[in-house]
């Protein structure tokens, strides 16, 4: 029996014709497959953005790069390394001056371009899919032949479901979304004070050592020399006026010194920053819905320059509040544990923006970011992204392999998309090997090619490919079994092509977890 066996459930739809590119504009330049996600765990939603997937709402979607008008490649920046750059602290600057004066900046936003939502920018969700769920999915049986698949202990553990979890998913695998909605309401994620979330262990880290400045780094290190070389000649030192202790006392300020920068008394304006569980709903994010929904409207409307009847409710909850991510908790985890987030920004008591984001076994991921086109100027768009940086470093504390912020895809054919690879040290992912790839070896090539393997190891393969399309799992008539059992009870399928496709492109791991569910 599944037991408390968590399973993710997709339905593969394979890829698209060729559809509308929100970026050049192309009309029917962009390509990619797609998956419904019925339910999906953390870990193996992981695994599949770090093979080039990414989600909208529940579909889940990876653009072919080889074919589609704007490649966009997988980034992510390794958050503990990040150091804020002078535009960066001049954002930072500017909502901290915003917060102490309560002025506005003068001018047009300055910031980056955001990433559109509109469903043009997006793939089609498949006409033919069974969605938005497998209504009474339960799963009641495995074959015996099934392949074992390890767990992730560092996610699924005995014990590790919380509350938040629908009981029904802790004794069976279901994809009810009705379900989800019942379930227990978790506790309030986060301890708030003005201008701030207050997270254990916030600010820089006294274990390193203080960042410096790299010039007074070579000061230090020529005046060490001078000192070396005068010494070896045996002429007598010359001692300098200023020590060398005293070149470490002008250090540049850290992102969360920055930060914690907002949270004066003095300040006229109280910036509050919530982490409001999205799915399943928490009260604070049922009780902010509406206020979130006439942002997110006026945004798409300003910004993006939708028609006042696109931005729909609806829309906005299949695009940003609806999440396949189940609910999930480990020991070693974070205290608010996994999954699908809005990151709230309120400016005394008015909600001006929110970035929805997915906080995962590895990474915190972000989704996407619309604020009130009141307050463009403030460059919210970098700022959250500053934000959720800072917020990625909190959590790695807790749970240490928690250490990069993924910021979706890098199109650097698009030069307005290019602001993404501002946020460094980060990396691109190689589309035929997904192994990662500093971002200063990549730039050279995409200058040439839109389309890149970014990894230059000519020998290299997909390490992680499944080579017996057998051990893929399928889910059929709500039994779980190997696509080798499957294929026999139905003598004369043909659909292998279409199964080995989808292994792939998920890889063994996920293959191997993730139940493709089969009519």
């Amino acid at each position: 029996m599944a037991g408390s066996k968590s399973y993710t459930i997709v339905e593969y739809f394979g890829g698209e014709d060729g559809y509308r590119c929100g970026y050049c504009k192309n009309p029917t330049g962009n390509f990619s497959h797609g998956m419904w996600s019925h339910t999906m765990t953390v870990q193996d939603y992981q695994d599949l953005i770090d093979r080039g997937w990414r989600r909208s709402g529940k579909y889940v979607y990876k653009p072919i790069l080889k074919e589609t008008c704007c490649p966009q490649y997988t980034i992510r920046c390794h958050a503990l390394k990040f150091q804020p750059t002078k535009s960066h602290k001049k954002t930072l600057k500017k909502m901290n001056k915003f917060l102490s004066k309560g002025e506005l900046p003068k001018g047009k936003e300055d910031g980056e371009p955001m990433d559109s939502l509109c469903e043009e920018a997006h793939p089609r969700e498949p006409s033919n899919a069974r969605h938005p769920e497998l209504n009474c999915t339960v799963i009641v049986d495995v074959e015996k032949e099934k392949v074992k698949c390890p767990s992730n202990p560092d996610v699924q553990k005995d014990g590790g479901k919380t509350e938040e979890t629908l009981s029904e998913t802790t004794q069976t695998a279901t994809a009810s979304a009705s379900d989800e909605s019942s379930s227990p309401a978790p506790k309030p994620e986060v301890t708030e004070r003005k201008n701030s979330m207050v997270f254990p262990g916030m600010g820089a880290d006294p274990s390193r050592p203080p960042c410096r400045k790299a010039k007074d780094v070579r000061k230090e290190r020529r005046l060490q020399k001078e000192h070396t070389r005068q010494h070896t000649d045996e002429v007598p030192t010359i001692v300098s006026s200023t020590p060398l202790s005293a070149i470490n006392n002008n250090q540049p300020k850290t992102l969360e010194e920055f930060i914690s920068e907002s949270q004066s008394d003095s300040f006229s304006q109280c910036l509050e920053v919530r982490l409001v569980r999205s799915n399943p709903p928490c009260p604070q994010f049922k009780a902010s819905f509406d206020a979130s929904y006439q942002v997110y409207k006026l945004y798409q409307m300003a910004i993006h320059k939708d028609p006042p009847d696109k931005p729909s409710e609806s829309q906005f909850r299949r695009f940003l509040c609806d999440s396949p991510l189940e609910a999930e908790r480990s020991p070693g985890g974070p205290e608010m544990g996994y999954g699908s987030f809005h990151q709230q920004y309120w400016v005394n008591s008015r909600l001006v923006a929110v970035g929805v984001i997915d906080i995962l076994p590895t990474c915190v991921s972000s989704v996407y970011l619309y604020y009130h086109p009141d307050f463009a100027s403030l460059s919210l768009g970098s700022y959250s992204a500053l934000r959720e940086i800072a917020f990625t470093r909190q959590l790695q504390k807790q749970s240490p392999k928690l250490s990069h912020y993924y910021l979706g895809f890098y199109i650097h054919s698009c030069p307005k998309m290019r602001y993404k690879g501002q946020y460094r040290p980060s990396d691109l992912l190689c589309p035929e090997t997904y192994v990662w790839v500093p971002i200063e070896r990549c730039v050279p090539q995409l200058d040439n090619s839109r389309y890149a393997r970014l990894n230059q190891d000519p020998d290299a393969g997909d390490a992680r490919m499944l080579n017996d399309v057998g051990r893929a799992l399928v889910l059929y008539r709500r039994a779980v079994m190997p696509y080798a059992a499957y294929s026999r009870k139905r003598k004369g399928s043909n659909d292998e092509t279409e199964v080995q496709q989808y292994a792939g492109l998920v890889g063994q791991d996920c293959a191997e977890r993730i139940l493709l569910y089969r009519s």
